[in-house]
Parts: C-alpha cells; sequence; structure tokens
C-alpha cells in the first residue's frame, strides 16, 4: 500500500541533546582560550536584567572585552572548581565563585580603566514585577498624563484600563481624572504585575540595569576582591536567572 500522506503530528519539544552538549562543549573550550588569551579575568552580576542592556555592552566592548553570561555550572566547569581541575593555576577561585546570576568577562584592559566604564554604566528602566520600589510614586489630583514626548493627559478610551490597574479614576470632559492625589507605590514596595503596567504607562522608570564587578583574577596578583558578590537573597529582586538561560544560546 501506498503511504499515506495525511498529515502527521510532529512533536517540537524535542531537543537534540548531541547539539546541545556540543554547543556547551564549544562555551567551554572557548571561555578557556579567552582565559588564556586575556590578561584580566572578572566576575560579575547584574541588577535588574536586560537582555538589551547586556547586548549593548558586549558590543560596546566589541575587540577590547568578551563577555559571558549564560549557565554557571557551564562556566566554572571551563575554569574548574578545584585545584586539580583548574584550567590555569588559581582559577579555581574564580570558578567556586560562578554560582547564581553572575558571568565572566575576559579583558587586557587595566582594571581600573575597566571598573571606573562600568561604574558609569547605568541604564534607566522599567520595573518589573517583584521588584522593590525605590521611592514613592504619587499621582495628583487632577489629569492623569500618559508616558510620551508631548506629555498629554491619557485618553478617555483608556479610563477602564486605569481603573482596572487601580486608580480611582473618572471621566471628565472625556479626560481620565483623579478627584484626589493616589498613591501608585511606597518605597520599599514589591511591586505587583498591575503596579509595574500602570508604572510603565506613565513613564515611571523605577530600576536600573547596572553590572556590579565582583573582582578579578590574573596571573601575577590572583584573586583581587572589588565589590564581592551580593547577598543570594538579592537575588529575588532580578530576573536575571531566567534571562541567563535565555542568554545562553548567545553567548
Amino acid at each position: 500500500m501506498p503511504k499515506s500522506k495525511r498529515s502527521q503530528v510532529v512533536s517540537l519539544t524535542k531537543t537534540d541533546k548531541r547539539s546541545t552538549k556540543a554547543a556547551k562543549a564549544a562555551q567551554i573550550e572557548e571561555i578557556k582560550s579567552l582565559s588564556d588569551s586575556e590578561k584580566y579575568v572578572w566576575v560579575f552580576s547584574v541588577g535588574n536584567m536586560r537582555n538589551a542592556a547586556l547586548k549593548d555592552v558586549r558590543q560596546r566592548w566589541k575587540g577590547a572585552g568578551r563577555l559571558f553570561f549564560g549557565r554557571a555550572r557551564v562556566m566554572a566547569k571551563a575554569l574548574g572548581t578545584t585545584p586539580e581541575e583548574e584550567h590555569k593555576p588559581g582559577l579555581s577561585t574564580v570558578g567556586r565563585k560562578l554560582a547564581g546570576p553572575v558571568g565572566l568577562f575576559f579583558t587586557s584592559t587595566p582594571p581600573d580603566e575597566v571598573n571606573e566604564w562600568f561604574r558609569d554604566f547605568v541604564k534607566p528602566d522599567f520595573a518589573r514585577a517583584g521588584n522593590l520600589a525605590p521611592r514613592d510614586v504619587i499621582l495628583p489630583e487632577g489629569p492623569v498624563v500618559m508616558y510620551n514626548d508631548l506629555a498629554s493627559p491619557f485618553p478617555s478610551s483608556m479610563e477602564p484600563q486605569l481603573r482596572k490597574l487601580g486608580l480611582s479614576t473618572r471621566l471628565v470632559k472625556g479626560v481620565p481624572t483623579l478627584s484626589q492625589p493616589q498613591i501608585v507605590c511606597k518605597e520599599g514596595d514589591r511591586l505587583t504585575s498591575e503596579q509595574t503596567q500602570l508604572l510603565k504607562l506613565l513613564g515611571e522608570r523605577l530600576a536600573e540595569f547596572k553590572i556590579r564587578l565582583a573582582g578579578y583574577w590574573s596571573e601575577e596578583d590572583g584573586w583581587v576582591e572589588v565589590d564581592g558578590l551580593p547577598d543570594p537573597k538579592e537575588y529575588a529582586n532580578t530576573s536575571a536567572l531566567g534571562d541567563a538561560a535565555e542568554m545562553e544560546d548567545e553567548l
């Protein structure tokens, strides 16, 4: 009998384990190669992870440094976590620090220059659910102003959405209006999804993408502590863990 031409269901959930293993092996070899070619191996953590901002950092250092932010276990395996496994003498000190949302930065640029650049690189962004509010956001009485270049009031069609997100608005001459000041969030609040949506509509950027340099290793100096790594409890205020997995294929 001829083969049936009937459509067949193809599962898209399967992953080629061989290709995944090969990709990790390639990353390990690249990390080893960079530790040989570059003078300094930095360990960093990220506050309020944003893939676009991390790509920007990578682009700006293109040709002068290489940044990795992926699976900590893969990076640790490349460097080694014990004196017996370490790729170069002393690198196991770095390997043991790779846990949680941390990354590696390889460069031959002097540490003072690297420190200064990363200290000044800060990108404001909109907060995500679960972030802690760094300050109070209070809307004044009157028309609610939307985030755009003209700072114009919200249209009447947005009034139901504003009420759904927690604002006590009413239409006055077709404009969503507050009859009294209203608190959107207070300093220290763990933001909900409704609050973050509202803050984005209002143009309130309460998060900052910033790379924190824990320290660096070199053959001459060994491990040199700079800022150290954050307390693991701080990871709850970032989405870096999830984004690290997304970035792995781009390293």
